[in-house]
């Protein structure tokens, strides 16, 4: 009965060509790409990143349906460069997601992010209501504003230990947006499934590989943190325990605001006299300390600083609370 359904919402033709194979295939990793961002979703549940997870998660499940659709129906070309438009525009979404992702904002943030895709989207409702069967034209700001957007999310994580898979998303990404780039004829660039096979893979390679260092880095802060008094040799437990929520959070939202989060805390440092100092790596003693005193204000100070982005669950899950000091 499930298949009758299936195939009453889908007729596919038995002599498919090899650019309608092609583009179901894509569909196919399409979809990989939609599960994958639903597992970062949750795995970085608590944090103010679960939003972009879901709106990349959406701006995949909808180019799923469109090569869905374009492999077993004979679209025209106005109806393709409806549909890239509106992909490109929730594609660019959770970029724009992560440079709100502080609270309490980031929630109210979400509808500027969907008010920003809506304005990129503007050409395809213009298309479909005031021009029928004529191509979206995409105003030349739109053009570029798109690959500023890829290339701030790329420069984002460049830093971090996520460069490798944040590349190789920035690369398919730009696949995708191909057809919309200043200079690119909409009309020739659309029909070239090859080129958005390739795309969509590099972007699914990418962020399988993030999901994977995420997974590994937790199995391996699990393995340390099964015994609490097993601590690396050149850490204390102090700059340990800081190390290992900033670091993870540098991983989750990139360098934008981790930096920010730094500089704040680091003015902090300076004004009360801590021996400390956060940078982008990682925190570094700046002296040996005499005494433990202003440990417990300065891990107060560095836990309200990531209650910004992060919950209490979040944090406790990263190993917070494993070492409390007495």
């Amino acid at each position: 009965m499930l298949i009758e359904i299936f195939s009453s919402f889908v007729q596919f033709d038995s002599s498919l060509d090899r650019g309608q194979i092609l583009t179901a295939i894509t569909s196919g990793v399409a979809i990989i790409f939609v599960i994958l961002s639903c597992c970062a979703a949750w795995f970085v549940r608590g944090s103010t990143a679960v939003p972009a997870a879901l709106w990349s998660a959406a701006a995949s499940l909808f180019f799923s349906l469109s090569t869905l659709q374009q492999a077993t129906e004979n679209l025209d070309i106005a109806t393709l460069g409806i549909h890239r438009v509106v992909i490109a525009a929730l594609s660019v979404c959770p970029v724009m997601s992560l440079l709100g992702a502080k609270r309490p904002q980031h929630g109210i943030w979400q509808f500027i992010v969907g008010t920003l895709a809506a304005v990129l989207a503007l050409p395809a409702a213009s298309a479909i209501l005031i021009h029928p069967g004529s191509l979206p034209d995409l105003h030349i700001l739109g053009r570029f504003f798109l690959p500023v957007l890829v290339s701030v999310g790329w420069m984002n994580f460049i830093g971090t230990r996520r460069a490798v898979a944040a590349t190789l998303i920035a690369v398919g990404h730009f696949g995708l947006i191909w057809p919309l780039l200043p200079g690119i004829q909409l009309e020739a660039a659309l029909l070239q499934p090859a080129r958005d096979l390739v795309a969509i893979s590099f972007m699914t390679a990418g962020s399988f590989l993030a999901l994977s260092q995420a997974v590994f880095a937790r199995l391996k802060r699990k393995f340390v943190l099964a015994d609490g008094v097993q601590l690396p040799l050149d850490n204390l437990q102090f700059e340990y325990r800081v190390n290992t929520c900033f670091l993870a959070l540098r991983e989750t939202l990139g360098a934008a605001w981790t930096l920010r989060l730094a500089e704040r805390f680091d003015q902090m440092a300076r004004r009360r006299g801590w021996p400390v100092q956060l940078t982008f790596q990682g925190l570094q003693m700046q002296e040996e300390p005499r005494e433990a005193s202003w440990e417990p204000d300065a891990l107060r100070a560095m836990e309200a600083l990531m209650k910004r982005f992060v919950s209490s669950a979040w944090l406790e899950r990263h190993g917070w609370a494993v070492f409390p000091f007495k």
